[in-house]
């Protein structure tokens, strides 16, 4: 399968994590967020309007995951509680990541996009030991904002 990721063109040459701490995951815990789609990153990426700077070098990474389900485990929207978008859900969401990821059960974690619930994300565990076997970056495409968007 391939996931997209959009990234600074200095951070799109390997599949790296500062370990920062997001939606899904607590502060260093190194996972990559990709959306099923280009456009779902584009779209994910824009709701962070301030990290975004028009004027620089953008690129669109390609990443290619193993099909094969043991690698994958998915959080449902039925599972998750109501206000799961909302920034009051945030520790809650990150609880789920955090015990993903320090159970080390599955390579990638299918999350519903807080933008597009019908659609996902998926984190990758970059410290998971079969992350080197089954995730690799295929290519990394120039990328420009289209400045409409903003």
């Amino acid at each position: 399968m391939e996931v997209f990721r959009i990234a600074r063109k200095e951070h799109s040459t390997k599949l790296t994590s500062s370990g920062a701490p997001n939606r899904w995951n607590k502060i260093g815990q190194h996972v990559i967020y990709a959306g099923t789609s280009r456009s779902l990153s584009s779209l994910e990426l824009c709701v962070h309007l301030n990290s975004i700077h028009l004027h620089r070098d953008y690129r669109m990474m390609i990443i290619s995951i193993a099909d094969e389900d043991q690698l994958i485990d998915e959080v449902r929207l039925k599972d998750l509680p109501e206000n799961w978008k909302k920034i009051e859900a945030y520790s809650y969401l990150q609880n789920i990541g955090s015990n993903w990821y320090e159970k080390q059960g599955s390579l990638i974690l299918k999350v519903p996009s807080v933008i597009i619930q019908q659609e996902n994300n998926y984190l990758i565990n970059l410290r998971h030991p079969h992350f080197n076997r089954n995730v690799r970056l295929v290519r990394s495409e120039p990328y420009f904002w289209d400045e409409r968007l903003f």
